[in-house]
């Protein structure tokens, strides 16, 4: 039998392995719809046995009845917890030896291997035998059995048969699942029968189930609570919808009350056959005899505590059902719309087409499957693509010498890979852009110049220059005069007015 200790420490390593599971399934990306249910079933398997250890660690270590105490003493020898018992581990290490000795070719399977060699088509065929055929792996909802209870209730039936009562019209079970939560259709003598509430219960489970089922990653224990703590303060206000009343004025519930019993009653016939009851006659005879007068507000008291504890036993589990229906059809109202229009289909089409579409269905899912796993193109140097969309060869790569990076800030520090692709970028829109934000031409002045300072100097220098080297008419300008002598404008025209020339 393993100690105390060796197996809580089996516990925390049963948890970190089941969370290392989990990043791995939640990691691998699933297209198709089969395939993602079946994942966040697997993961939410692996959330309920870290549930579990968690729960048994923590009995662990409340250590009610002192069994992990004990054996932390056996093993600490005086009060000094760095010292062990040498005597108590020489045990434990020959009871090891034995075990070894007695079992030489014993198998040990590691932890992890439960959660790596994992059976795909069990996992599969386990998913597919939670859904029935119309739900469709949970794409779809399968109301027909709740239709079927709600049509056959009283008041109900009418609104979805024709006037000659022999056949349902087509609509019928489409607009049933279009509104199924639209309870005001019922009438309110119909939603305090047993038939209405058993109705209700069924339709609250299915969804329920249906939700867990189909999205098995998501937290129903906080959609309950959530829900059941808005439900109470709508109640207790009287606001829930279909069941409205105002929680201190007089209603016609307490008409029905009985004072000389004392008890509430929900119907009036059921209220005026007890008037002539026996029961309700000697109650009332003792009464008058006693003598005792009731006051008015003593008997309105009565009255409003009566009506509020008959109100809570008959209506409200009832609008706790309706209200936690709303929720679920809210939660579902992109299933809702994809089940009608797959029924809407299926009544179009004839079984052979409808046949036809589902293997489509799956085939298309398939090859999406595929071709997002030939996507995953094996490529750890982070090597450029070809014009195959695939890696080029590493030669290749060092032959251009694309590992060399050339950043440029004008580019807005931009990185260019390879010499070849450094030089073509500055004729390039990018770089042409950079210099025009600077406000510098993009002249051939500016070759390889990669930082705006060094831009900015070089733009400094060229503008100096081009100052200094500008066309004088005076000094540049030439003239010759009629013995063929050139001289400069200036000259000339110094001359001229001398009338030398």
């Amino acid at each position: 039998m393993d100690s105390i200790l060796e197996l809580q420490r089996q516990a925390h390593e049963e948890i970190e392995r089941l969370e290392q599971a989990i990043v791995k399934e939640l990691v691998r990306n699933t297209k198709p719809h089969k395939d993602k249910l079946v994942q966040e079933h697997r993961v939410s398997k692996y959330l309920d046995r870290i549930q579990e250890k968690s729960r048994y660690l923590l009995e662990v270590y409340k250590d009610d009845d002192g069994m992990r105490r004990a054996e932390l003493s056996t093993l600490l020898s005086g009060s000094d917890v760095s010292e062990y018992s040498q005597s108590e581990f020489y045990e434990r290490l020959k009871a090891v030896k034995d075990h070894h000795r007695r079992h030489p070719n014993e198998v040990v399977e590691p932890m992890d291997l439960q959660f790596t060699n994992r059976d795909v088509s069990r996992d599969e065929e386990a998913v597919e035998n939670l859904f029935t055929g119309e739900e469709n792996l949970g794409k779809f909802l399968d109301l027909h059995v709740h239709f079927d209870q709600y049509v056959n209730l009283k008041g109900v039936k009418e609104m979805y048969y024709q006037k000659d009562r022999s056949k349902r019209i087509n609509t019928g079970y489409i607009e049933y699942v279009s509104e199924f939560s639209r309870f005001d259709r019922v009438p309110k003598e119909t939603r305090t029968s047993s038939e209405y509430s058993a109705y209700l219960r069924g339709l609250e489970e299915y969804l329920e189930g249906f939700v867990a089922r189909g999205q098995p990653l998501f937290n129903m224990i906080e959609f309950k609570e959530r829900a059941s703590k808005t439900f109470e303060e709508t109640w207790a206000s009287g606001k829930v919808s279909g069941w409205e009343y105002e929680p201190d004025s007089d209603s016609s519930l307490s008409k029905l009350y009985c004072i000389p019993c004392q008890k509430q009653f929900a119907k009036d016939s059921v209220f005026t056959a007890h008037l002539d009851g026996k029961k309700h006659k000697k109650a009332q005879e003792v009464l008058d005899k006693s003598g005792v007068k009731l006051s008015a507000s003593l008997v309105e008291q009565a009255k409003h505590t009566a009506v509020k504890e008959e109100r809570d036993r008959t209506w409200k589990p009832i609008a706790r059902m309706e209200y936690f229906i709303g929720e679920y059809y809210a939660k579902l109202i992109s299933v809702r719309d994809d089940t009608v229009a797959n029924v809407e289909r299926k009544q179009a089409i004839t079984d052979t087409e409808r046949t036809k579409f589902a293997e489509e269905t799956e085939e298309i899912e398939v090859s999406e499957s595929e071709s997002e796993d030939d996507d995953k193109i094996y490529n750890p140097l982070k090597l450029p693509l070809g014009w195959d969309g695939k890696p080029i060869p590493y030669w290749l790569y060092k032959l251009h010498g694309l590992g060399v990076e050339y950043p440029c800030e004008i580019c807005g520090n931009y990185v260019y890979a390879g010499r070849k692709a450094f030089d073509r970028h500055f004729q390039e829109w990018r770089h042409a852009h950079g210099m025009r934000c600077l406000g510098i031409p993009n002249t051939r002045h500016f070759q390889d110049i990669t930082l705006i300072e060094d831009a900015f100097a070089l733009w400094e220098k060229l503008k100096v220059q081009t100052k200094t080297e500008s066309f004088r008419p005076d000094t540049m300008e030439e003239y010759e005069d009629k013995e063929g002598n050139v001289f400069s404008k200036k000259t000339y025209e110094d001359l001229k007015r001398q009338g030398l020339l």
